[in-house]
């Protein structure tokens, strides 16, 4: 066995793998952050390279991070929906592909789209439908959000009489590292379009992120799904009826984290909290609105003396 084998040290492999998960775990808009320490950590640039190669783009996906075009003629979501291949993504809104530098989360080039790359005109009138009342609600409901609508399956359908399937992408984030907290909201709706039984079939996953790191680490990772369907119709009256219900369940899962929110210093607070602290001065949870955690908290429990 050779010294670099010996029980204890750790394998390049195992290296690319902690750096990995290091990386792919990253917060919403902090992975440049969490890169650069672990970089530092490694101090091996070849097994660095290796692990962003692979995480960088896993991240940007699962984030739904939007990129700016280099000539500023638009903005394009990088998803796996709209994955041409390694590197490029389509803006179906432009019927642009954007080549993009994952480690960097730069927009490098943009090239026109093929033919092939695009759903056939009758595919495109209820994606471009689709695609404009949603604009307008992620304008009125996510400040700086952003959404795209991509054509999944059935993208060659010509005319009515066969099923489609389309993706509406929703992201909106809000980073300020300055103040210590980002936070972003995903949304992802599948939308069946069954022609044989005039029904379209829509699941949705919600996903929201948050992390505090003011004197603490606090994150938040919520997820919920949902399911509805409505009868099929024209492009325009199709587009209105899922973006309202987009909407609805949209509007109903915020509510709801909101009501939770509300009752975490009666409900959650206490069920994480230790019987008796060590200090052995029982906590006043009936007071909990009203600390801060760094001041009051400590007045309270004699902790500032």
């Amino acid at each position: 066995m050779s010294e670099s084998e010996t029980e204890g040290e750790v394998s390049d492999e195992q290296k690319i793998g902690i750096a990995k998960w290091f990386l792919l775990n990253s917060p919403s808009g902090e992975i440049q952050y969490v890169a650069k320490d672990v970089k530092a950590i490694l101090k091996d640039e070849n097994v660095y390279n290796i692990a962003a190669g692979e995480a960088f783009p896993v991240y940007n996906k699962e984030h739904f991070i939007c990129l700016q075009f280099p000539n500023r003629s638009g903005d394009v979501l990088i998803t796996s929906f709209g994955e041409i291949r390694d590197n490029e993504y389509i803006d179906p809104r432009t019927c642009q592909v954007a080549i993009v530098d994952h480690v960097k989360q730069v927009c490098k080039e943009v090239r026109p789209a093929n033919d092939e790359e695009l759903p056939s005109p009758y595919i495109e009138e209820y994606r471009c439908s689709l695609d404009v009342e949603i604009s307008k609600y992620v304008g009125e409901a996510y400040p700086k959000g952003v959404c795209s609508v991509y054509c999944v399956t059935g993208k060659d359908v010509e005319a009515p009489g066969d099923n489609f399937e389309l993706v509406v992408v929703i992201s909106a984030a809000r980073h300020s590292p300055q103040n210590f907290c980002n936070g972003s909201w995903r949304s992802t709706w599948n939308i069946e379009f069954n022609d044989e039984l005039q029904i379209i079939e829509v699941k949705g996953t919600m996903q929201v992120g948050a992390h505090y790191f003011e004197e603490g680490n606090v994150q938040l990772d919520a997820k919920h799904d949902s399911k509805d369907s409505t009868i099929f119709q024209p492009p325009d009256d199709s587009a209105v009826a899922l973006t309202s219900m987009i909407r609805y369940h949209e509007t109903e899962y915020l509510s709801s984290l909101q009501t939770s929110y509300s009752n975490l210093p009666d409900s959650t607070f206490k069920d994480l909290r230790r019987k008796l602290p060590v200090t052995r001065t029982l906590f006043p949870w009936h007071n909990t609105l009203q600390f801060s955690l760094t001041r009051d908290i400590s007045k309270e429990l004699g902790l500032d003396k």
